[in-house]
């Protein structure tokens, strides 16, 4: 299935249906009088939120939804049929925002979570409605509210638990591929990787989801490529890990490329738990892989993995980083802790 984050839809609810104008004529009943029933209301449009779904995909060639119209009111007091409602299914992660005002309406962050997006207009009053005492036969009737009508952007941003940053070419999409069943593209160009990639990962009978995220180059969060799209999906991710390609011209460079990126683009993100790992090992001498880590040590202020994701070597202390990193922050969290992101931030959306 092919990746969408983002879509543009067009919905409208049901208009509601017209009263009757009817009057009661029954042998033997003399002054039957009015007996017209209520238009039914219109159909709503409802946005459910799923953990089955990861794309907006649906969105891409259906974009315009219209909810039922309100049947008419009919004679003998009998009301009309209510529209049928439409329900638009969405991944959790979705935030649905007003497309003239770029106003954020909703954030979907729970399974199951229920919104109404546009209420169906109510059925207009049969005649039976308008008598009184001194209008016996009245022969008017409402027409039905007419729905309401939006145009809406949706943007998705993966609910993960560690985000994979990095320049392109890092090696990002290998090492997923080594650590779980997920088989992003691989090739040994940069960009290879267009769209994010969930994996599920087991260490030690914990599970986790990690997120491949394209690589991202320098400007990124003033919109340079397709970074805006891109870094949207770190945002809720509880923890980063920053690849490092061991066999670039300058990896402390690209160390600080990424920072930068991330301080620019939101609050909080570059606050996030993270853990630097130096890839392709393999492929760089000894010595080398000595003055590179140490440099980045001293820079970032913490211990570097240096790894493989083509061997596989140093995997393992790597992911056992990761889940404490996790771990401490569900800790917190359960304390009612101030956690260590902004999960809602919505810093460089722009449709």
């Amino acid at each position: 299935m092919k990746f969408l984050d983002q879509a543009k839809i067009h919905i409208r609810s049901g208009k509601g249906g017209g009263g009757s104008v009817s009057f009661r004529r029954e042998k033997f009943v003399e002054f039957g009088g009015p007996d017209g029933g209520d238009g039914g209301k219109g159909g709503d449009v409802w946005v459910v939120a799923e953990n089955a779904l990861n794309t907006l995909i649906d969105f891409r060639f259906t974009q315009h939804f219209k909810a039922g119209t309100g049947g008419h009111g009919m004679g003998r007091g009998r009301t009309g049929a209510a529209g049928e409602d439409v329900i638009l299914k969405m991944p959790v992660g979705t935030q649905i925002f007003e497309s003239e005002t770029d106003e954020l309406l909703i954030d979907l962050q729970q399974d199951g979570e229920r919104v109404l997006l546009a209420k169906g207009g109510n059925g207009g009053f049969g005649n039976t409605r308008f008598k009184s005492a001194t209008n016996r036969a009245p022969r008017k009737a409402g027409l039905g509210e007419t729905g309401q009508e939006r145009v809406l952007w949706l943007r998705l941003k993966l609910i993960a638990d560690i985000g994979l940053v990095g320049l392109p070419n890092a090696g990002k999409s290998t090492l997923l591929s080594r650590i779980s069943k997920a088989r992003p593209k691989c090739a040994d160009y940069p960009f290879t990787t267009l769209h994010p990639h969930l994996g599920m990962i087991d260490v030690k009978g914990n599970r986790f989801v990690m997120a491949d995220l394209p690589g991202l180059i320098a400007g990124a969060a003033q919109g340079a490529g397709l970074g805006h799209r891109f870094l949207a999906h770190a945002e809720r991710c509880v923890g980063l890990v920053h690849v490092i390609d061991g066999s670039a011209d300058d990896p402390l460079e690209a160390y600080r490329v990424i920072r930068r990126e991330l301080e620019d683009y939101a609050i909080g993100l570059i606050d996030k738990p993270e853990v630097v790992v130096l890839n392709k090992t393999d492929i760089i001498d000894e010595a080398q892989e000595i003055a590179v880590k140490r440099a980045l040590e001293e820079e970032s202020g913490q211990s570097i993995f240096c790894i493989s994701g083509a061997t596989g070597a140093g995997i393992e202390p790597f992911l056992d980083a990761i889940w404490q990193n996790i771990a401490t922050y569900h800790q917190q969290k359960v304390k009612g802790e101030k956690p260590l992101i902004i999960p809602n931030a919505t810093a460089g959306w722009s449709p």
